[in-house]
């Protein structure tokens, strides 16, 4: 099975697609990563490892690799309880937070996160149910904040808190974080999701946890995470453009711009990025999306984005399975466009100085000038398939490991196309497989030629290092040029 289009598609699994069922009719419709959202589940973890299970036996079925993502709640910061479940508070009134644990009124609340007091300072901004309340810091004192309220709203009980102004002295991996991550890598997940990254040591920090484990995507949704944003992509294996709570903590009008940075420091990185939240929001509770949507998941895939992301749609919608095929239908029509090429290159990605990016960059440069029918990337680790992704070639990358972990992690990346198969006796076998499989998944037929890449000696993992080119003849045998 081979998708029509080279941006991937990750949808959330939730009530309304978890059963096995759904699951399969949700890769055949284009699904290419499966999330598992761990902010709704609690030990033992029942419904997340069938749902694991069901995604890997739809794998065997269709026999096409699929990645799973697990994504952490992260630290999650909330009021206490309030008298009567809500008060209404007013303009410019001051308002207390505190560490006495009782209820609170219309003028107090308790705050049960000493981290927050530690940390914040006069002139920073509190923002309580996803910034439906505004409030400024005042004055701090032990164990008291008082804030003046700048948006006035109705205070609920346990509504969230977000501070974008703040960065906290927390560990990124709280004690239910550390849990569900346990359960994750023993399950076998390929990718993994911090929430709530401030900084690049925060993503330091987990790798020390998950090692190689699991690939680490962070997730932006925090003002502090743009700051050191350099730092952020340089830690990660991968990103995530959150903007629910980007969008939150920052102002909104923000967002698309920070998006279409996240998106070009990515691509110049050679590292995935994943844009996600509200992208067909509307389909959760009818069968079509707005206009506004389907440009929005349009401008992603002009822009270059690894993969788009459904969350509520398919994980508690009544329309999972519309909502993937739409998602797949806009991205095929999209890169369709005669802009999407210029648009997709109006971004120059100049190769490192590394003897990767050098190949990557003569195997873009050799297709397109021989116009070629595909590259075929032989790689172990798949940092080889990732530096070709990152050039955004014009034409197909079928990518050649005999790692199912490898082939599981590039899932998202934009368009490669994985397949297992056993490392190339000689060079010889190297181009007669390449070949055949090029043939055999559709993408080269007798006559057309392909672009190899692999390194010397065959098998031996960071070693790409050597550009070969071969056709299919008339009667579909390879033959090297």
């Amino acid at each position: 099975m081979r998708r029509n289009r080279r941006v991937k598609i990750v949808a959330t699994l939730g009530p309304a697609s978890n059963s096995p069922e759904v699951i399969e009719r949700l890769f055949a419709a284009g699904v290419d990563m499966f999330r598992l959202n761990m902010s709704h589940s609690r030990p033992p973890h029942d419904a997340a490892k069938a749902a694991y299970q069901a995604i890997r036996t739809a794998e065997a079925r269709f026999s096409r690799p699929i990645g799973v993502l697990c994504d952490l709640q992260g630290p999650k910061f909330r009021v206490g309880e309030i008298g009567g479940g809500r008060a209404e508070l007013f303009k410019d009134q001051i308002f207390r937070f505190d560490q006495i644990e009782s209820e609170g009124s219309a003028q107090r609340a308790f705050l049960p996160h000493p981290q927050i007091f530690e940390a914040i300072e006069p002139g920073h901004t509190l923002l309580i149910d996803d910034g439906k309340i505004r409030m400024q810091v005042m004055d701090r004192k032990p164990g008291v904040i008082d804030a003046k309220v700048i948006v006035p709203g109705p205070i609920l009980s346990r509504k969230g808190v977000s501070m974008p102004d703040t960065v906290l002295p927390i560990d990124p991996l709280t004690e239910k974080d550390k849990a569900d991550l346990d359960f994750a890598l023993r399950l076998g997940v390929d990718w993994v999701a911090l929430s709530f990254v401030q900084r690049g040591e925060d993503v330091r920090a987990a790798r020390k946890i998950i090692g190689d484990r699991a690939a680490i995507m962070s997730k932006i949704e925090k003002p502090s995470a743009i700051s050191d944003l350099d730092d952020v992509i340089a830690a990660s294996d991968a990103l995530m453009v959150a903007r629910g709570d980007l969008g939150v903590e920052m102002p909104i009008e923000r967002v698309p711009l920070l998006q279409k940075e996240i998106t070009r420091k990515c691509r110049a990185a050679g590292k995935p990025v994943v844009v996600a939240t509200q992208m067909l929001e509307s389909m959760i509770s009818s069968p079509v999306p707005t206009r506004a949507e389907v440009s929005d998941v349009a401008t992603a895939v002009f822009d270059g984005a690894d993969a788009v992301m459904l969350s509520a749609e398919s994980a508690a919608g009544q329309f999972p399975i519309e909502a993937v095929s739409m998602m797949d239908r806009i991205a095929i029509e999209a890169e369709r466009d005669p802009m999407y090429t210029p648009l997709v290159h109006a971004t120059q990605t100049p190769p490192l100085a590394t003897g990767a990016d050098a190949i990557a960059a003569a195997t873009h440069a050799v297709a397109s000038t021989l116009n070629l029918a595909a590259i075929a990337c032989y790689t172990a680790t798949g940092s080889t398939a990732l530096r070709v992704a990152r050039e955004r070639p014009n034409l197909p990358v079928v990518v050649l490991t005999p790692v199912l972990s490898t082939a599981r992690r590039l899932a998202v990346a934009w368009g490669l196309h994985c397949v297992l198969t056993k490392d190339p006796d000689d060079q010889a076998d190297m181009v007669r497989k390449a070949c055949e499989i090029a043939a055999r998944e559709e993408f080269c037929k007798p006559g057309e030629g392909i672009v190899i890449t692999a390194g010397v000696p065959l098998g031996s993992p960071g070693t790409t290092n050597m550009i070969r080119i071969a056709r299919l003849d008339a009667r579909g045998a390879p033959v090297a040029l």
